[in-house]
């Protein structure tokens, strides 16, 4: 499998240098303008942020809808849906990233003016390595077809896990493997040092906390790459590799401006877990089934996605409301 067989069109090629100079230009323009120097992240900021990349992430699979197929349009549709499921497949799961990555960054007690830098490099980060796991993923799907049923059934195994998981979600940083080899053959300091991630000393580089804290938040996301890619295997029919990095991205890319949204009231949120995890048990189901030539269209997924998810968001809410009530009838 060679660079080229990512695009079945020249258009494909086309959307993905696009794709490519857009991450390009808006990375180097918040890092070195908006960004230059370690700031607190608003709420309001951070709601503007996580709909610019949504806007930039429907635009881009607006394109692949009208162009995407190269001169076959119905191609073009399918890439479309296909696109749109597995973006809101990884958005929606990217929400337990936060959460987590938020549980890292309270344990370490990282000053909250740090969390822009640690997060755009943690993401910036995912996007190689994703990329590397979504292309050799393909390449041993393409290679050994037998591997999407063991997909298949890892996503059931995960999805029926998440349901009966009801506890708290606990970290120990320190039991995590690459940060025991990290503190073994690394100088690392106890104390942050603004917000770098090492220092220069007589004795040469000393790693500080933040460092240890970026290792965390690579790892945690490619455990988290493990469910969600496989799943976009699944959702992408079309096999198309353009197809999954490009929703994979997108998804991955707004997950910064997202945590600073929901960071304060993702605990709000408590039915999600059950919603991606019967949407993970349908897509484990549907990779296995086609084993009997039982296909399923990938409208019917999206459909299926996008109900689970927004029941699961509306149920959460409504409870939470119904079980506020009375603390708030009894303060009036």
């Amino acid at each position: 499998m060679t660079l080229l067989a990512l695009f079945s069109s020249q258009n494909q090629a086309l959307l993905f240098g696009l794709f490519l100079t857009v991450i390009a230009v808006f990375l180097v323009v918040d890092l070195g303008i908006f960004n230059r120097k370690p700031k607190r992240i608003t709420t309001r900021n951070a709601f503007w942020q996580t709909m610019f990349w949504i806007a930039v992430s429907v635009a881009f699979g607006i394109l692949i809808y009208f162009f995407g197929g190269g001169q076959d349009s119905q191609a073009g549709q399918t890439m479309a849906v296909e696109y749109f499921s597995a973006y809101l497949l990884e958005k929606a799961l990217s929400v337990d990233n936060i959460f987590v990555i938020l549980l890292i960054l309270r344990y370490f007690a990282v000053p909250e003016e740090y969390y822009h830098k640690v997060l755009f490099w943690g993401i910036l980060g995912a996007l190689v390595f994703r990329g590397v796991f979504i292309f050799v993923g393909l390449y041993l799907v393409d290679q050994f077809h037998f591997i999407l049923y063991i997909f298949g059934a890892f996503l059931i195994y995960t999805g029926a896990r998440m349901m009966r998981d009801d506890d708290e979600d606990e970290i120990e940083p320190e039991k995590n493997p690459l940060v025991r080899t990290a503190r073994r053959f690394l100088p690392i300091t106890n104390s942050f040092y603004k917000d770098q991630f090492w220092v220069r000393r007589d004795r040469g580089i000393i790693f500080t906390p933040l460092f240890v804290v970026l290792i965390l938040i690579e790892s945690t996301d490619l455990i988290f790459a493990l469910d969600s890619i496989p799943a976009a295997f699944a959702v992408v029919e079309s096999g198309s590799q353009f197809v999954v990095y490009t929703s994979n991205i997108f998804a991955v890319l707004g997950l910064r401006a997202m945590f600073f949204l929901l960071a304060g009231i993702i605990s709000q949120f408590h039915l999600l877990q059950k919603g991606l995890s019967i949407v993970l048990i349908f897509i484990g189901i549907k990779m296995i089934i086609e084993l009997f030539n039982v296909p399923i269209p990938a409208y019917v997924s999206f459909i299926i996605i996008i109900v689970a998810i927004s029941l699961s968001i509306v149920l959460s809410l409504v409870l939470n409301k119904t079980k506020n009530q009375p603390e708030e009838e009894q303060k009036a």
